[in-house]
């Protein structure tokens, strides 16, 4: 599943599908302990009663339990969430919870493949603020665009004006006009 080859087609492959796994919930990009608990090779009760155990290296920013309205909302959104146990309520782990299970679960696999899932978190920051960046050079364009708008209104206007012939007085009226009978 993970590789230690660097720089690898493997590795990127590995990074995307996490990434695909990462959720945001609570408005934090977390993975559910299923997911989780495959990476580390580990079974999902495995994980969850390392955290049992540690409460204390897992405060609510690196992992919290999903409330019922927030599993049932993932269970019918995703075809995958179906096949999960119902009766209990899923952790999600933050990045930094990711890292603290790998540690409570002390694994050469799941350090290893801690990395990456640090990594695919790491990534995923990225393209935010890649995000971010895009928005505001948009925000930027517009607003100089919207100024050189109504400059460009203006000249236009200058231009028509200078373009259409200027009014003529009415000139007198030459020939004989009869003053009526």
């Amino acid at each position: 599943m993970v590789s230690r080859r660097e720089g690898s087609a493997h590795v990127i492959a590995s990074v995307e599908r996490i990434e695909s796994q990462i959720l945001l919930i609570r408005g934090q990009r977390v993975l559910l302990d299923a997911d989780l608990a495959k990476l580390y090779g580990v079974p999902t009760k495995v994980l969850n009663q390392a955290v049992k155990r540690n409460t204390e290296r897992f405060p609510v920013d690196f992992a919290f339990r999903l409330t019922l309205k927030e599993a049932e909302i993932m269970r019918s959104q995703f075809v995958t969430a179906s096949k999960r146990n119902v009766r209990y309520r899923p952790y999600a782990f933050t990045e930094h919870g990711t890292i603290m299970a790998a540690n409570v679960l002390n694994s050469c696999r799941a350090v290893e493949a801690s990395v990456y899932v640090v990594r695919a978190f790491v990534r995923l920051r990225q393209v935010v603020a890649e995000h971010k960046e895009l928005v505001h050079t948009l925000a930027e364009l517009e607003r100089r665009v919207g100024a050189h708008d109504a400059a460009i209104r203006e000249l236009v206007g200058v231009i028509r004006r200078l373009a259409a012939p200027p009014p003529t007085p009415p000139r007198p009226r030459i020939g004989f006009h009869g003053t009526g009978m």
